[in-house]
């Protein structure tokens, strides 16, 4: 599998697999790029998918944050080193939650729609924080509750920023650092194993280190602060979306709002939409042969 050379000389790790037409496929926060394969498969003989690890994440774990740029534009940032990179025009693309946000990122700040053949929108909202203008930000009506969790979760991390790894921390600290994410995750309230497991770790730290998606202390941090100061507003660059797009929503995503995710799918010109009417933020769990039927129906509908 090839690294390919970003534009500060760190290797991005990107996973490819099939042959035929290119479709590029963007994961979301703490996915690794071999999550993707039993969806995609089935269609290997038809298609060269290209799932590049965003950096701290797999094959791109040891990737260096870069110290002028945020999480999301520094994605686009790679992404777009990669298109150039494999030459590639006209061709289909994936996103998921912060891949969606990528690419959307690319589409306020780059040429990224003239590039696209078709588009796969998967989960994610185009405007991270709620306001009296936009109540289906992160968390929908909760935003101002999680927006404080995330300034405690990002305070945390900066006051132990000596520390490179999780389990480095000592162990009063580590067992706060566990705390605030149980209460991301009952705020969520949408897994009800997560805080049972991370309870368990609470009371058995030999078992926290397993339950962050991230044990690195600095990209932990990096991406905290994303979502934090992530002020970016979307909605006008992907309306203005002309290549066939489909979005597939989480009927029951407390994540981001369905309300607000049919707000920007309808307000597309050539879009339509797929209903997970069991799944939240995740219906590649949830609903695991839906998601993959739906991914094979999407191809072969845009080819």
């Amino acid at each position: 599998m090839p690294f390919y050379t970003m534009p500060d000389g760190e290797k991005l790790f990107v996973r490819e697999i099939g042959q035929g037409e290119p479709v590029m496929v963007l994961s979301g926060l703490g996915m690794h790029s071999w999550q993707w394969l039993p969806f995609l498969l089935p269609n290997i003989k038809q298609y060269k998918f290209y799932i590049p690890d965003w950096r701290g994440f797999g094959g791109s774990k040891a990737c260096e944050i870069p110290q002028d740029i945020a999480a999301i534009p520094n994605h686009w940032r790679d992404l777009d080193c990669l298109i150039q990179h494999l030459d590639l025009d006209n061709f289909i693309l994936m996103g998921y939650s912060m891949g969606a946000s990528t690419a959307m990122h690319g589409m306020q700040y780059g040429d990224l729609q003239s590039k696209l053949k078709a588009y796969l929108h998967i989960d994610q909202t185009p405007k991270i924080p709620s306001d009296l203008n936009w109540e289906f930000g992160l968390f929908g009506k909760k935003y101002f509750k999680i927006k404080r969790l995330l300034k405690d979760f990002s305070e945390f991390l900066h006051q132990y920023s000596n520390y490179r790894f999780v389990d480095e921390l000592p162990l009063e600290p580590r067992t706060e650092l566990i705390q605030i994410w149980l209460n991301f995750i009952k705020i969520q309230g949408s897994n009800k194993l997560s805080p049972i497991m991370f309870n368990l770790a609470l009371k058995h730290p030999t078992l926290q280190r397993h339950l962050l998606p991230i044990r690195r202390m600095d990209y932990l941090t990096w991406y905290i602060d994303n979502y934090l100061n992530h002020n970016e507003d979307y909605r006008q660059s992907i309306s203005t979306l002309a290549c066939p797009t489909t979005f597939f929503i989480g009927q029951l995503s407390t994540l981001y709002p369905i309300e607000g995710q049919l707000r920007v799918s309808n307000s597309l010109s050539n879009s339509q939409n797929i209903i997970f009417k069991k799944s939240g933020h995740t219906p590649l769990i949830t609903e695991p042969v839906k998601f993959s039927r739906e991914i094979s129906a999407f191809l072969k509908k845009v080819s």
